[in-house]
């Protein structure tokens, strides 16, 4: 097996375990009623005091917060979205350009370490979001092919 075959196989397994991670994400909010009719709102309002970043308060409170079960509903969507065009390898740019999105908007709304903290912990605060907004841009940068097989060579 050569050097390509066995990179793409390795971002073939990447997006497939993310796609599950995200399936798994999209089925606790989407086969309850609890995220999106009351989880949604719990977590803006607990963003909103203790975890965004200042510039994202009003767009919290102003566009999120007073349409929380649309944007509930919103979410489990797109992680469902995401998740299944990761596993079946079809339109993963498009899903890898979502997700990208949502990770900086989830990074921005819930992993500030506070005006006063080092440089540092603005990284490490934002961990939970920033390794998966990592994997969302090497899945735009690599190839979108369903089996995780390099291309074949152009024929002439």
């Amino acid at each position: 097996m050569s050097a390509a075959e066995q990179q793409s196989k390795a971002l073939a397994f990447l997006r497939i375990s993310i796609g599950l991670i995200f399936l798994i994400f999209a089925e606790y909010k989407l086969t309850s009623t609890k995220f999106i009719s009351g989880g949604m709102a719990t977590y803006i309002g607990q963003f909103i005091d203790q975890g965004c970043y200042p510039f994202m308060r009003p767009f919290l409170q102003k566009l999120i917060l007073p349409h929380a079960v649309f944007f509930g509903a919103l979410v489990g969507i797109s992680e469902l979205l995401i998740a299944l065009s990761l596993i079946t390898g079809i339109l993963v740019r498009w899903a890898s350009l979502g997700g990208l999105t949502m990770m900086i908007l989830f990074l921005f709304s819930s992993n500030y370490p506070g005006a006063e903290a080092p440089f540092w912990q603005f990284f490490g605060a934002s961990l939970e979001h920033s390794i998966l907004a990592l994997c969302f841009i090497a899945f735009l940068i690599g190839p979108s092919n369903t089996l995780g097989n390099p291309p074949a060579p152009p024929v002439s």
